[in-house]
């Protein structure tokens, strides 16, 4: 759809553009990305013919975009610039209405029946039709870069040229718009070329990128390519951290800033401990980066409020999640600030440790209980089970990657097995050792202070000590179990 060949230019004797060369497809979304003074403008500029090339060639449909006259270049190509001036103070109809110009011959222009339907099904599109008769002076910036996005609409071009076109929108207009452009690409074939300096939303919506820098062209390729940590991080020259968006198959490029100056020390330990009768509280000053299976808090995030809570035998509600949030805030917690699990088990027989390295340190705690006791490898031979709980919690402090959370979990689980194994607790169904009970659950959360903590398997010394104290505290909380169940069948 569009060719660019060797292409130079620049402002007087300054090139700006140097020599790029690349190609859009037909009814795609194409991003361009890079930091500012990069060019970018100045090649959208080159290629609406608003700024000649002095070197090299830009084609349209196999045609130099030389050779087209104003008003056929304008049924083709729309421009959205960076900044709109509006000399005379129009309304919004009116100013949309100038989109149709191109499409409209004789002296004595005017609007069609065509012309209508479409001014009218754009202002609908981009969220003006409700200003139609407002003057365009009236309305805010975001307002009015609606209305000239709905101006270059009206046009009914093959090629639509943005300069950040989200520029002075909200977020819900910007996930409108650019829902409405990718739509537009695959049900009518439109080729959309944008600048943008949100990362983020061109990840998402671009079916291409391209990486520009000091007027040349650094990188193109598709979005999850061109969005990585290293190439962002040099020519932007700032920390960025990539992760992937939850929902969709698209990098997410996150500012790291510098925080050290604010930051405070955080050390978890006994100290952070309290153990109320309805629930074991572990409560820190600052949010700790937490991994977790939790009722609340489940996944990844950063969490302050980690609460192990008592429920009865006979606990039954059908959205426990809401139930538990609305306790929670029954006794003053936040539910996006805390990790929650329940137990069935008497909180009192909570086993807890601190272990400490050189150079990092952790806090484990458990509550558990065999009652309801599986073996997991024969689960899918069983009848219906009945709920039982282990709850593992782990306090690292220190700073660890995403690997090592990982990796812990599975250290973690490891060494419950083998408590579970050493005091011959049996699955009451088959008779072959238990591994856990059915509703286990495990949060690990990390300061992320001080050293780096890579790795969690059993062959290192974080993955050592989460073993040992997960395994000690386990065996003792079982054995307090035991303990009192044989206390309370004697009497």
């Amino acid at each position: 759809m569009i060719k660019v060949s060797s292409a130079s230019g620049g402002y007087g004797n300054v090139q700006i553009i140097k020599n790029m060369s690349f190609e859009v497809e037909r009814g795609k979304m194409f991003g361009i990305i890079g930091p500012n003074g990069s060019g970018k403008t100045t090649l959208l500029k080159m290629l609406s013919k608003t700024l000649p090339l002095t070197e090299g060639k830009v084609s349209i449909q196999g045609k130099d975009i030389s050779a087209y006259s104003p008003k056929t270049f304008a049924k083709l190509v729309a421009v959205l610039p960076q900044h709109m001036m509006q000399t005379y103070s129009y309304t919004v109809r009116e100013t949309v209405s100038l989109g149709r110009y191109a499409h409209q011959s004789g002296l004595f222009k005017s609007e069609t029946a065509e012309d209508e339907r479409v001014i009218s099904q754009v202002m609908d599109q981009t969220g003006v039709k409700k200003y139609e008769h407002v003057h365009i002076d009236k309305l805010s910036g975001g307002e009015r870069q609606r209305v000239f996005l709905a101006q270059a609409l009206a046009q009914e071009p093959r090629i639509l040229l943005l300069d950040e076109p989200t520029n002075h929108l909200d977020l819900s207009y910007q996930k409108e718009l650019l829902d409405v452009l990718k739509k537009w690409t695959r049900e009518q074939s439109l080729t959309v070329v944008a600048i943008f300096h949100d990362l983020n939303l061109a990840g998402l919506y671009c079916d291409k990128l391209m990486l520009m820098n000091d007027g040349q062209l650094v990188m193109l390729d598709r979005p999850d390519q061109v969005l990585k940590k290293q190439e962002i991080e040099e020519v932007y020259q700032a920390d960025i951290e990539q992760h992937p968006h939850p929902k969709v198959a698209r990098p997410q490029m996150l500012l790291v800033p510098n925080t050290e100056i604010d930051k405070q020390s955080v050390q978890i330990d006994e100290k952070n401990l309290h153990i109320d009768k309805e629930y074991i509280l572990v409560q820190t000053q600052q949010p700790l980066k937490t991994m977790s299976s939790g009722i609340t808090g489940s996944g990844v995030g950063w969490h302050r409020n980690f609460i192990n809570r008592q429920i009865d035998d006979y606990y039954d509600c059908d959205d426990y999640k809401l139930e538990m949030e609305q306790y929670l805030r029954t006794k003053g917690f936040r539910p996006d600030e805390t990790v929650s699990m329940m137990t069935a088990v008497n909180i009192q027989n909570v086993a807890y440790q601190q272990l400490k390295e050189e150079d990092f340190s952790m806090f484990v705690m458990a509550t558990a209980a065999a009652g309801n006791a599986v073996d997991a490898s024969l689960v899918h031979k069983k009848l219906p089970f009945e709920p039982g709980t282990v709850n593992l919690w782990i306090f690292v402090n220190g700073n660890l990657t995403d690997q090592a959370f990982i990796q812990g979990m599975t250290t973690a689980t490891e060494a419950k097995v083998k408590a579970f194994h050493d005091l011959k607790i049996k699955d009451k169904q088959t008779q072959t050792f238990a591994t856990g009970t059915p509703t286990d659950s495990i949060s690990i959360a990390g300061t992320q202070q001080g050293n780096s903590l890579e790795f969690a398997g059993t062959a290192t010394k974080l993955g050592k000590l989460i073993a040992k104290g997960v395994y000690d505290c386990v065996s003792r909380s079982l054995k307090k179990y035991f303990q009192e169940t044989e206390h309370n069948s004697e009497q």
